[in-house]
C-alpha cells in the first residue's frame, strides 16, 4: 500500500499555511511594486543631491522661490503654502488609516467617509501643486542671463529684491515672435519676454541706486561680512553676492536675454537645473498622488456599492491604502530635499 502525500489546499495557496509572512497574494505584489518604486524615486533625489552638491554655490535658495500664498498677493510667505500642503496630504494618510481600521470593523458607511476625505485630501494637495508650478513658471520678479550663462537679479540699495518692470522702460522697437511660418526651418520660438534686454539696460541706467545681485551664494560669517555686501535675507545662513554700481554696470551691459519665471531651459531664480529636476521629480510625485486619487474612487464607489460588504473583506482598501502611505512617505523626502536642506 502507498504512502499518501497531503501538499496542502490547491484551490487556494496563498489562503492556508503557505503565505510569506501571512501576507496575502495581492499585499505582497503593492510591496513588491512599493519597493521597486521606492528605488526609483531613490534614484532621481541622488542624481538632485549630486547635482545640487556641484553647483551649491549657486544653487536657488528655496525661501526666496516659494513666496506665494493663494489670495495673499504681494506677501512674502516664504514655506507657508509648501508646508501647508504637506499637512493635507499627511492628514489624508490619517483618514486612509482610520477607514482601513473602520474596514476591519465592517462599517460601510465608515470606511466611505473617511476615503471620501482621502480623496478630497488628494485633490486639494494635486491642485496646490498646480497652482504652485503656474507661479514658479510665471515668476515674479524677472532677471537676465548673461552671455556667458549666469543670472542676475536686481535690488534696490536695500538689498531688497526689485521686478523687471519697476524700472525697465519702453523703447519704441519692433519685436516679433519667431513661428513655424516665418521661421527658418520651421522653428517656433519661445513666447517673447515682456520687456527687451535694450529696455532693461536703459532702465537700469536710469535708476543709479539699483544693483545686481548674483548666483553667487556665501555662508553668513564675519569674514563674508567683511568682505562682501550682503543680503538681508530671509535665510540667515545664505546670502547672495550683490555687486557695487560699476559691477553692476557691466554685467548689466553683457546681458543676453530677459527670463521671466523658470522652464527647461531658463531660470530666473537660479541655476536651470534646479527647475529641471523640480518639474520632473514634483511632476512624477504628482502624477503617483493623483493616480492615487483616481484609484481611491474606484475603490471609494466599490464601498458605496455594498462590494467588499458582501465578500465581508475590505482588503482592497488596505491595499490602496498601502499605497497611499507610499506616496505620503515619498512627498516628505522630496518636501526635505527640495525645501529644507
Amino acid at each position: 500500500m502507498g504512502a499518501t502525500v497531503t501538499t496542502g489546499n490547491n484551490d487556494n495557496v496563498w489562503g492556508g499555511g503557505n503565505e510569506p509572512m501571512k501576507a496575502s497574494y495581492g499585499k505582497m505584489m503593492m510591496w513588491f511594486f512599493i519597493v521597486s518604486d521606492a528605488l526609483t524615486f531613490t534614484g532621481f533625489l541622488a542624481a538632485y543631491g549630486f547635482s545640487r552638491f556641484k553647483f551649491i554655490d549657486n544653487w536657488p535658495i528655496a525661501d526666496e522661490v516659494f513666496t506665494h500664498f493663494p489670495f495673499m498677493h504681494g506677501v512674502d510667505a516664504p514655506m507657508y503654502y509648501v508646508a501647508l500642503m504637506t499637512f493635507i496630504l499627511i492628514f489624508s494618510s490619517v483618514t486612509m488609516v482610520l477607514a482601513v481600521d473602520a474596514g476591519h470593523q465592517m462599517k460601510q458607511k465608515k470606511v466611505a467617509f473617511y476615503m471620501l476625505l482621502t480623496i478630497v485630501g488628494g485633490l486639494i494637495f494635486v491642485g496646490s501643486q498646480a497652482w504652485e508650478w503656474k507661479n514658479f513658471i510665471k515668476g515674479e520678479h524677472g532677471a537676465i542671463e548673461t552671455k556667458g550663462g549666469s543670472i542676475i537679479q536686481f535690488v534696490n540699495s536695500k538689498g531688497e529684491r526689485v521686478k523687471l518692470s519697476d524700472f525697465a522702460v519702453e523703447l519704441p522697437e519692433e519685436r516679433e515672435q519667431l513661428s513655424r511660418s516665418k521661421g527658418k526651418w520651421f522653428m517656433d520660438e519661445a513666447t517673447l519676454p515682456t520687456y527687451s534686454v535694450a529696455e532693461i539696460q536703459a532702465g537700469f541706467k536710469a535708476h543709479p541706486d539699483y544693483l545686481v545681485r548674483t548666483e553667487k551664494i556665501y555662508r553668513d560669517t564675519k569674514e563674508d561680512r567683511a568682505n562682501t555686501t550682503l543680503q538681508p535675507g530671509l535665510n540667515k545662513n545664505k546670502h547672495r553676492e550683490i555687486l557695487n554700481r560699476a559691477e553692476s554696470e557691466k554685467m548689466v551691459a553683457n546681458a543676453a536675454i530677459v527670463v521671466e519665471g523658470a522652464n527647461l531651459q531658463h531660470n530666473e531664480y537660479g541655476n536651470k537645473l534646479f527647475a529641471d529636476f523640480f518639474f520632473f521629480i514634483t511632476g512624477f510625485h504628482g502624477f503617483h498622488v493623483f493616480s492615487g486619487v483616481v484609484i481611491n474612487f474606484i475603490i471609494f464607489l466599490n464601498v458605496v456599492l455594498g462590494t467588499y460588504e458582501k465578500r465581508r473583506n475590505y482588503e482592497m482598501v488596505e491595499k490602496v491604502g498601502l499605497y497611499w502611505h507610499f506616496v505620503d512617505l515619498v512627498w516628505v523626502f522630496v518636501f526635505t530635499f527640495f525645501y529644507l536642506v
